[in-house]
């Protein structure tokens, strides 16, 4: 068996197991997409044609939920997710500067908005709830409030010493 085969193998006994904990149910689609996205931090094509095929819908159908919805993702996403908000109150006390500092400090653009090491992903949002304490940056579920471009590059140097410390303890 070949690396690939072997990684594909993989892959897809995790699907299965997701999918046996729903019961092969087509009307669990959403929760085994979600599930899976949890798993894999993104949705591969090769993964939604199987979860169609075993779930006795056609591939269009997956594939239009998993696109129709935003929480879904197809293409990877780093470890840590960066979503800074863009919205009327963050962009008046500058976030476009803070976007502007992460991409520089993680060398990402709009098009390539995932770090070479998938460690990082930067999102722009239209809105995150918190206009009180905009700027505000959510890096995977924690709340940044009141963000600053240094603020973000104190983060961002944090998360890389954690990385370091949990490399060398493994």
């Amino acid at each position: 068996m070949s690396d690939k085969q072997f990684l594909n193998a993989r892959k897809f006994s995790k699907v299965c197991e997701i999918m046996e904990k729903h019961s092969y149910s087509a009307n669990k689609l959403i929760p085994i997409l979600q599930e899976v996205q949890e798993e894999y931090r993104y949705l591969p094509e090769e993964v939604l044609i199987f979860i169609a095929i075993s779930l006795d819908l056609s591939p269009a159908r997956v594939y239009g939920v998993a696109t129709f919805y935003s929480h879904f993702a197809l293409k990877p996403k780093g470890k840590y997710i960066i979503r800074v908000c863009d919205g009327t109150a963050c962009h008046v006390k500058n976030s476009h500067k803070i976007i502007d500092a992460i991409k520089k400090r993680l060398n990402v653009t709009e098009e390539k908005n995932t770090t070479a090491d998938m460690l990082f992903t930067l999102e722009t949002v239209s809105c995150l709830g918190a206009c009180g304490i905009a700027p505000v940056v959510v890096i995977n579920e924690t709340v940044h409030p009141l963000m600053t471009p240094e603020k973000i590059n104190t983060a961002i140097d944090q998360i890389y010493e954690t990385e370091e410390v949990n490399e060398l303890s493994n």
